[in-house]
């Protein structure tokens, strides 16, 4: 029987198929099965914020709708929006419609010095004392209002600051200050209203706009963290795992102030050292462990 090259080619490429197969298995054999695969990182200070992130709405510091103090026809808007106006300045005049009586025009004065921010009347209407002629905004400084998990009330003080976003501008962030706080929970939505002032010069923030709001409820400087996924929680005690010898070692740790990047580390490892971050699932006291590059 005749045996073709190709019939040889075939024949010595399975022969090296299988042994490159049998070395494989090999190899992967001699692999420890209880020994878990980690990534670590060092124990380090740094600053670190505890925050609480809550959506809300920007308010003008002050607003004030004006009305007429007769009846009559809106004889014209004196002031347009986005005008400035000052405290008594008229915004508008009514004409009087009383038949064989002829009267000055009435003035609509402002109540407050800020800006027009809503004519709601056009020149001609008719109108009386109970229509709205324009809405005035005094925006130099705005106030956000947020609704506080009842939760979380008990963190919140007067003086905090917050950082605010808006989605007009998504990459600027404006700082505010609690400086109202509801006395009282709402029983349906069980949240308290919390009020931060902005400044609000560049005028920017427009009353009405939706903002989400990260209150800062404590704040360290230059305190040993680890990375928030290096902490383990069992039966209410906290614990890190320490590299040791090509071995898990677990430690108690006292945990201060946390949010989703970090934790502040009290007790039980010390600055400097490093903890394991990643293949922590069944990681136990005492397991085998490899370092894998970070």
């Amino acid at each position: 029987m005749k045996i073709t090259t190709k019939a040889l080619i075939l024949l010595a490429a399975m022969a090296t198929g299988i042994s490159c197969s049998e070395k494989g298995i090999d190899q992967l054999n001699k692999v420890e099965k209880d020994r878990f695969i980690v990534k670590t990182a060092k124990v380090e200070k740094r600053s670190i914020e505890d925050t609480i992130t809550i959506v809300g709405s920007v308010k003008a510091f002050d607003e004030a709708v004006l009305y007429p103090r007769v009846n009559g026809k809106l004889l014209k808007n004196v002031l347009k929006e986005g005008d400035r106006v000052y405290k008594n300045q008229t915004v508008a005049l009514i004409e009087r419609d009383e038949p064989g009586v002829v009267y000055e025009a009435a003035p609509v004065p402002s109540t407050l010095s800020g800006v027009i921010g809503r004519v709601y009347q056009d020149s001609g209407a008719n109108v009386t004392t109970q229509t709205p002629i324009a809405l005035v905004v005094s925006q130099e400084k705005v106030r956000v209002v947020v609704e506080v998990p009842e939760r979380y009330v008990g963190k919140v003080r007067i003086g905090q600051s917050g950082r605010i976003k808006v989605d007009a501008y998504p990459d600027s962030s404006f700082t505010g200050k609690v400086y109202r706080i509801s006395p009282v929970v709402d029983k349906d939505t069980r949240s308290s209203v919390v009020e931060l002032l902005a400044d609000n010069s560049h005028h920017k923030l427009k009353s009405g706009m939706f903002s989400e709001v990260k209150l800062i409820v404590g704040a360290k400087e230059n305190v040993p963290t680890v990375p928030t996924s290096a902490i383990i929680v069992d039966n209410k005690q906290s614990y890190v795992f320490k590299p040791v010898d090509d071995k898990a070692l677990r430690l108690a740790v006292s945990v201060g102030l946390s949010n989703e990047d970090y934790a502040q580390i009290i007790g039980g490892v010390n600055h400097g050292d490093d903890v394991i971050i990643s293949g922590l699932y069944g990681l136990k006291d005492g397991s085998k462990i490899a370092i894998e590059n970070n």
